[in-house]
Formats: C-alpha cells, sequence, structure tokens
C-alpha cells in the first residue's frame, strides 16, 4: 500500500474512526466461554443492544434479541428447555433459530421469530455477528489461520477513550519510542487480507534501547520483528517474532456508552503435542501474563484521561492514517440500533427532500 501525503490531511472528517455513534460491522465478544454453563441463560448490551445468550443441552451458545415478541418480558429470565428458550412471562418458547414452537394457551403457534444473532466461538471467548450474514470469519491471526493454540485470558479492562484510539498504539512508533521507550522504526509492510482485516509488519533494525529492549535483544537474531493484524477496527493481533518462538498478543475490544471502551487481552502461543512442549507453551504464558499486566498498567492511566483527537499527523503517523483510511471503506452500523450508518450524502439528500416536501406543502 503506497502512501499519499494527502492521507496526512486533517481537514477530512472521518465518518466511523473515534465517532462514539457507529461501529464497523463484525464479529464483537460477548462474553467469555467459561461464563456461560450448560442450561444457563444471560442478558448482555452489546454495543448499545440488549441480547440474552444461553447455551442448550447441545453445547451451542445461541444469541436473541432481548425481549419477547408477545408482550416485552426480558428472556433472560426464561428457562432453558433442550436447545430452546422458555419466557418466564406467559411460557411462550423459542427453538434456537428464533422460531415460535410453543404457545401454552393457543393449539398451533403463531409465525413469530425472534431476531437470532449468528453465534460462534474461539480463543475462549463467544462471539456475534452484527450483520445477517457473516460477511467474513472470526478474526485469526494469519500464521495460526490452519493450526490449533493454546490460549490465556490476560486481563479484562475498561478505558476511559474509544477502541480506535487504544488500538492504534501497537503501529504508533512515536508511543514506541518516547513513551515505552522500545527501539522502533516508523517503516510497516502493510497489506489488506480482505475487507475487513488489514496487517502492519515492522523490521526494526537491531540497536541499543531501554532495559526492554536488551532484554528482549537475545531473542532476535537480525531484526526486532512483529506484525499487527486488525479486524473490523476493533480486534487487534500483535504477533512478536523472535528466533524460536512466536508470541501473539490480541486486543479485542468494543466501544460501550459514552464512547469509551470494554475489552480483553490474551495471550496466544501455537500449540506444542509432547509434554515438553505442553509445559513450555504454558510457562510463557503464564510469564507472559505476569510481565503484560505491568506492561499495560501504565498505558492505563494514560488512557484514562485522553481526550483523543488526531489534529495534526505528522509523517510519522502513516501508518495510523492508512489504519483509518482502511476502516472508513468498510460498512458502518449505528450504535444501538445496528442499522446501516447514514452517509453525509444519505443526510444531505435526506435534508433536501424534507425541504422539498415542506416547500410542496406550504
Amino acid at each position: 500500500m503506497t502512501f499519499n501525503s494527502q492521507n496526512l490531511s486533517s481537514n477530512r472528517k472521518s465518518k466511523t474512526f473515534n465517532n462514539p455513534e457507529r461501529f464497523i460491522e463484525g464479529w464483537y465478544w460477548a462474553i467469555p466461554t467459561d461464563d456461560l454453563r450448560v442450561g444457563e441463560v444471560k442478558a448482555i448490551t452489546l454495543l448499545g443492544r440488549d441480547l440474552v445468550i444461553y447455551r442448550g443441552k447441545d453445547r451451542k451458545a445461541v444469541t436473541f434479541d432481548a425481549y419477547c415478541p408477545h408482550m416485552g418480558a426480558h428472556l433472560a429470565d426464561g428457562k432453558i428447555e433442550n436447545n430452546g428458550l422458555r419466557c418466564s412471562f406467559h411460557q411462550w418458547k423459542f427453538d434456537r433459530e428464533g422460531f415460535c414452537i410453543d404457545i401454552p394457551c393457543l393449539d398451533e403457534t403463531l409465525p413469530l421469530k425472534l431476531k437470532a444473532w449468528p453465534t460462534a466461538e474461539k480463543y475462549g471467548m463467544i462471539w456475534v455477528w452484527t450483520g445477517e450474514v457473516p460477511l467474513q470469519p472470526l478474526p485469526f491471526i494469519p500464521e495460526l489461520e490452519a493450526q490449533d493454540f493454546d490460549v490465556t485470558i490476560i486481563s479484562q479492562f475498561v478505558s476511559n477513550c474509544h477502541p480506535h484510539a487504544l488500538i492504534i498504539n501497537a503501529i504508533d512508533t512515536q508511543y514506541f519510542q518516547t513513551f515505552k521507550r522500545i527501539p522502533a522504526e516508523n517503516i510497516f509492510d502493510t497489506q489488506e487480507l480482505n475487507q475487513h482485516a488489514i496487517t502492519f509488519t515492522n523490521n526494526t533494525q537491531g540497536r541499543k534501547g531501554n532495559f526492554l529492549g536488551k532484554l528482549i535483544r537475545p531473542f532476535y537474531k537480525n531484526d526486532l520483528n512483529y506484525s499487527v493484524c486488525y479486524w473490523y477496527g476493533s480486534t487487534s493481533m500483535i504477533t512478536f517474532i523472535p528466533n524460536s518462538m512466536h508470541v501473539h498478543v490480541m486486543f479485542t475490544l468494543r466501544l460501550i456508552a459514552g464512547g469509551k471502551t470494554e475489552g480483553y487481552t490474551l495471550l496466544i502461543m501455537k500449540k506444542r503435542q509432547r509434554t515438553l512442549g505442553k509445559f513450555y507453551n504454558r510457562i510463557v504464558l503464564a510469564l507472559g501474563k505476569i510481565l503484560s499486566q505491568d506492561f499495560l498498567k501504565v498505558d492505563a492511566q494514560i488512557l484514562e484521561k485522553i481526550k483523543f483527537d488526531l489534529r495534526t499527523p505528522v509523517k510519522t503517523d502513516q501508518a495510523i492514517m492508512q489504519f483509518i483510511n482502511h476502516l472508513e471503506r468498510q460498512p458502518a452500523l449505528s450504535w444501538g440500533t445496528w442499522q446501516q450508518a447514514r452517509t453525509s450524502r444519505d443526510s444531505e439528500t435526506r435534508d433536501n427532500r424534507d425541504k422539498w416536501r415542506d416547500d410542496f406543502n406550504d
């Protein structure tokens, strides 16, 4: 992907980036897999929309809109029967596809259907697709796409800034050089995997750095190499590539009320089959969990007070601007309604149409 200096212009207002009223259509985490037992139903709020999620006897997670289509009772108070969900108020029952299959007071059911959302599980998390039919796969680390892996959850967090302001840290070389004091160059190879995924790969020439730079230097034969894969503008997969092992850190985020962020940090490694390999992964993941928590703690202090506004981008922000351009080309949905977000041209057309109608009525 080539870089155009015009991309640094701050005059072109973004439609979706750092916008608390929009998000990209895609896969978003709902709850950790271990938080939903067989026969359990829970209420969740995802991107401003009230949902219920349950696990039937077949152990598959199912996600519905939260309210019964009869009188609006919240279905989180309902009961799981086999693989279906029965409302607690008037005992109407819905199958895992959302179809009403039993109304106790009637001999026949009515042609009703709850809105069911595509649901999948990976990385120890339950994910929900925010559109009608999944157009792209769950976020994946390119080099682990066809591999088994071990994963551990490092932390859950809430941040006082938009997910986009947080997620771009991995390609902000000023941040690494000045704040983390890790030697890194603004040299990224960029590739779009598909409409919803983009990778940035950095090969930084080794040079003297701070204690952390010296600590990781022996694991790298030549360059300090890492890559970042972004999915749906909300999940980033950061891969550190030493000689002997690849460690992957996932930040999966979602927008919450007030333009803030709720997310999880996960540590992932390719699965090793032999006993020694399993023990090796277990040790590395445990150490990584401890080190990562300290590493992220200082970030939280900065992001708690930030009022993010990229008014004056400079050439060093090239990768960030490429991320923004990639993000703006993806389908955006409106917070709460999950309807396609209107573009400024749509709004202008609607305003002109309304003005024409008012003038005609006058």
